[in-house]
């Protein structure tokens, strides 16, 4: 390939010395030269023409691959650029150079821009709190223990719900994001889980099977406290009846529902960004973004998942957590 490129580039004159060779070829011919005097003539032109030609693609192929090292560098710096031989590469490189900058100030634009953009998203996020905890509380002091507000604390339940997944969303896509890694109860998790949720149940008549799981793993509390929270949220929002199953089983957390589970054709994509499938569909209100923060949130901190289910007869999460030493 460097061999082809060096003599399309130098076709010129290589062309013009084997011009030169035959006119000079012909004349001793014309001039009545023996025959043998014009190849010796010829060999001695074509030895010479060869070692020039053969110099000069050594120093091609000496630049070419300083060129193609340097090429890793570039985005960062052109100082390992060979120096110009001549104008034109100077002025190549003064482009390049004028690029570089132009780019790196459009990146520091774009991270400054992405950066206030989730400052203020956090802000807003943290200040939208307040109200939501005045009013769950307002709607509580004027339900007095009959269930009248039953409806209004449940939207609002899930408005609250909206708002954690977007914070946590945008913690997720952070760079300063931090993960504390240690030895965790699981049952402290799921219980609280398992609290926060348990309006829900009682609304749809659903059945818990929970026992102690009594396992302790190597985790981060916060995040997986939000991925068994998510699990737990979809498992309500798409069982109508039956029950819902925690449980450990192979050293992995399971949750499964009795629900309507999910098709074959979804299963594959259904931790996509923003993919929501044919139940996501049928539920408008589908984001197709919590199984996927789970997804993420889960690989980030080493733990598998795998998700399994039939239509129509309900869906099983499974978490599994790796041994210390691994982690």
């Amino acid at each position: 390939m460097c061999l082809l490129s060096y003599l399309r580039n130098h076709s010129v004159w290589l062309s013009a010395a084997a011009f030169s060779e035959a006119m000079m070829a012909f004349v001793m011919f014309l001039n009545h030269v023996p025959v043998l005097e014009i190849a010796y003539g010829m060999f001695v032109s074509l030895f010479l023409f060869v070692c020039v030609a053969g110099g000069g693609f050594r120093r091609y192929w000496k630049r070419y691959a300083l060129l193609r090292c340097a090429g890793s560098y570039a985005t960062v710096s052109l100082e390992r650029l060979p120096e110009a031989k001549d104008p034109v590469e100077a002025e190549y490189q003064a482009m390049l150079d004028a690029f570089r900058d132009e780019k790196v100030k459009l990146q520091n634009e774009g991270l400054k821009r992405e950066s206030d953009l989730m400052e203020y998203y956090t802000m807003w996020v943290h200040q939208i709190k307040t109200p939501i905890a005045a009013l769950k509380l307002l709607l509580q002091e004027s339900d007095h223990g009959t269930g009248e507000r039953g409806e209004e604390l449940q939207e609002l339940f899930s408005i609250e719900q909206y708002v954690e997944m977007a914070l946590q969303y945008m913690r997720l896509g952070s760079e300063t994001t931090d993960y504390v890694l240690r030895r965790t109860s699981l049952d402290v998790l799921i219980r609280e889980a398992v609290r926060k949720y348990a309006r829900q149940f009682i609304a749809k008549k659903l059945t818990l099977h929970y026992d102690a799981v009594e396992a302790v793993v190597l985790t981060d509390e916060k995040w997986l406290e939000f991925v068994i929270e998510q699990l737990l949220s979809n498992a309500l929002k798409y069982t109508d009846q039956g029950s819902i199953s925690i449980y450990m089983e192979d050293g992995r957390l399971v949750i499964s529902d009795t629900g309507i589970g999910i098709r074959s054709e979804d299963l594959p994509r259904v931790c996509e960004k923003g993919y929501t499938g044919y139940n996501g569909h049928a539920d408008k209100r589908s984001t197709g973004i919590g199984l996927y923060l789970c997804s993420r949130i889960l690989k980030k901190l080493g733990h598998s998942f795998v998700i399994t289910s039939l239509e129509g007869e309900g869906t099983r999460v499974a978490i599994g957590f790796p041994e210390a030493e691994e982690a």
